[in-house]
């Protein structure tokens, strides 16, 4: 099954790469290498995700926010690379806006990687950090950026 079917099969769809809000790219290609920058959990209404983890918004949440940033973190690996079936993830540094005595960032960006993996499998397997912020661009509840490589 493609990943484009395992989504479809997940009740899933991948969104509009989102546009950046600064002068920089949405994804840029080197070689084979595919560097994402950082997004945000944008709901389908245009609007993110905010509030402060572990105060305005608990873990459950949050990983589901983490999990709408893998959605669009696959849509501009998607616009990138033609097709899902051609990605491989490599690294991902998850970002999480939580107030200073939290300390459950894994189980947040767990949200992204859980999707990762259940769209391409072993491929979605990555290197990681996930680490706490005291804040992130316009409020948003978690950022992440991904590197991933695109297979022939």
């Amino acid at each position: 099954m493609t990943p484009e079917a395992k989504l479809a099969a997940m009740g899933l769809r991948l969104p509009d790469v989102p546009r950046p809000v600064g002068s920089y790219l949405p994804y840029k290609l080197s070689g084979d290498m595919l560097y994402l920058s950082g997004q945000g959990p944008m709901r389908a209404d245009g609007g993110f995700a905010t509030g402060k983890v572990g105060r305005d918004v608990g873990v459950d949440e949050a990983y589901e926010h983490a999990k709408l940033v893998g959605l669009g973190l696959l849509a501009a690996a998607k616009a990138a690379a033609g097709e899902l079936s051609r990605v491989e993830v490599i690294k991902v540094l998850g970002m999480v806006n939580a107030v200073p005595e939290f300390t459950a960032q894994p189980n947040v960006i767990n949200g992204c990687s859980d999707l990762f993996i259940a769209i391409l499998g072993e491929r979605g397997r990555h290197a990681r950090s996930a680490v706490g912020m005291g804040s992130l661009p316009l409020d948003i509840t978690v950022e992440i950026e991904a590197v991933m490589r695109i297979h022939s």
